[in-house]
């Protein structure tokens, strides 16, 4: 339960910033993890994109003093981060539906975004169908996109990369490749630097790279392995955050932070469900 614990200190430091400058990389490092894996392990527990929950809460922050106070709209924009009156007036609609002055009416309705807590609840007691494996070294080739640090940009890459290769050539070339472990079409993510960051759509193997491919060498590594059989953009997310709430808490297991692996058969380009893995490094905890 160590990380959700150190997750859980990491909102204490958002919290306490919310009138304030919020580094994502000071929150990283509360987390111990990199920028990059804070706000994705973020988004599939908490459900939306770190920068959206500060904005909500900024936001709730701000309508409870606008309801309370006689401070100046743009005064309290201000304390919130925002520099202009448009720009406040913008974060304040997206989330409340109206202009910060109409929060002074009364009867005018908000939304009130409480903070987010972590704990472990019983929720129903689904079992997650997983094996652990230690694996040697896997290569891959395939075609990549470079992804961002900001998360929901990443969201709107992915799924346009997947619908591209899908529809070229090389999604084919690609499904030729596969002759190793993991067997079939993988969707990695990669993350080594704020410039270094891919998302991969490859296949395991020993065959030469061709052009308009690359390669990666994932590193030896503890494999948990987890099974899936359903629409797969809903299964793989369900089952990072299942991962991240249910599973690891308790494993006796840490993240690895190595590169992740999706599992896809190799079969129509235009299948959107069916078996599918996920594979995600870990080390024994300290």
């Amino acid at each position: 339960m160590e990380w959700l614990k150190q997750l859980s200190e990491a909102i204490d430091y958002i919290e306490n910033n919310l009138s304030g400058d919020i580094s994502y990389d000071e929150a990283a490092k509360i987390a111990c993890c990199s920028t990059y894996y804070f706000q994705r392990m973020f988004s599939y527990v908490a459900g939306i994109p770190l920068s959206e929950y500060i904005r909500r809460r900024r936001m709730t922050k701000a309508a409870f003093q606008l309801q309370t106070s006689e401070a100046k709209v743009m005064d309290i924009g201000s304390k919130y981060g925002y520099v202009s009156p448009t720009s406040f007036n913008r974060a304040f609609q997206n989330v409340h539906g109206v202009a910060p002055t109409a929060a002074r009416i009364e009867g005018t309705k908000l939304n009130s975004y409480p903070r987010i807590s972590f704990s472990i609840s019983v929720i129903g007691g689904e079992s997650m169908r997983y094996r652990i494996e230690k694996k040697g070294p896997i290569r891959i080739v395939g075609v990549r996109v470079p992804l961002k640090e900001d998360i929901e940009e990443n969201f709107q890459i992915v799924p346009k990369f997947w619908d591209t290769t899908l529809r070229s050539n090389l999604f084919e070339e690609i499904c030729k490749l596969s002759n190793g472990s993991p067997h079939g079409i993988l969707g990695v993510s990669t993350y080594k630097n704020p410039k270094d960051i891919y998302y991969y759509i490859a296949a395991a193997t020993d065959k030469t790279v061709q052009e308009g491919m690359e390669e990666l060498q994932i590193p030896e590594a503890t494999w948990v392995i987890f099974e899936s059989d359903g629409r797969f953009k809903d299964s793989i997310q369900t089952i990072f955050k299942r991962f991240l709430t249910e599973w690891l808490p308790f494993s006796g297991y840490e993240y690895a932070q190595l590169p992740d692996i999706e599992v896809y058969p190799i079969s129509d380009p235009k299948l959107q469900g069916g078996y599918s893995e996920v594979w995600i490094a870990v080390k024994k905890g300290k």
